[in-house]
């Protein structure tokens, strides 16, 4: 597998893997209704920020973006968001993609990386994060609305470099 920046052309594979996550609704507070142009001009980072796709052989497996969580006197400090392939989690691919975007934040300065809203209970995701060393600052109770467990807290997560 690797990871590169994402190109007009990936658009096709891409939004079957954001279309299934957000309609899922179980990660994202995103409108489980978005539609392929929503969620384009959602996920496909302009600069500063990046996209990027994670593949194997033709097939991608994951999609990544990343940049500054805030604009001007926040913009010191990154954020990112992953989606994995249903079929492909599991193996090592929302690792892969988080290592990368650290990577890609600490080599253009930042001072860290945040993740403003954090599902609870997307216990893959959060024990990622802890493995790679981010700290949970607070939790929201009962802030995102996930479909079977009703409402569950959303973390703030942060990283320093």
């Amino acid at each position: 597998m690797r990871i590169r920046e994402f190109t007009e052309a990936d658009w096709s594979q891409v939004w079957p893997i954001v279309r299934d996550v957000v309609r899922a609704g179980e990660t994202f507070t995103y409108d489980p209704r978005m539609t392929g142009e929503q969620a384009y001009d959602v996920w496909v980072e302009s600069a500063p920020g990046l996209t990027v796709v994670a593949v194997e052989h033709d097939r991608l497996l994951g999609t990544a973006k990343m940049g500054p969580n805030r604009p001007g006197p926040g913009s010191h400090v990154s954020t990112a968001s992953f989606m994995v392939a249903t079929d492909a989690r599991g193996r090592g691919v929302g690792t892969a993609l988080c290592r990368y975007a650290l990577d890609w934040a600490e080599r253009r300065g930042y001072a860290g990386m945040q993740f403003n809203a954090v599902a609870e209970s997307n216990q893959a995701a959060v024990g990622l994060y802890l493995r790679l060393g981010f700290a949970v600052l607070g939790t929201v109770p009962g802030a995102f609305a996930h479909p079977t467990l009703g409402r569950v807290g959303l973390h703030v997560m942060y990283r320093g470099f």
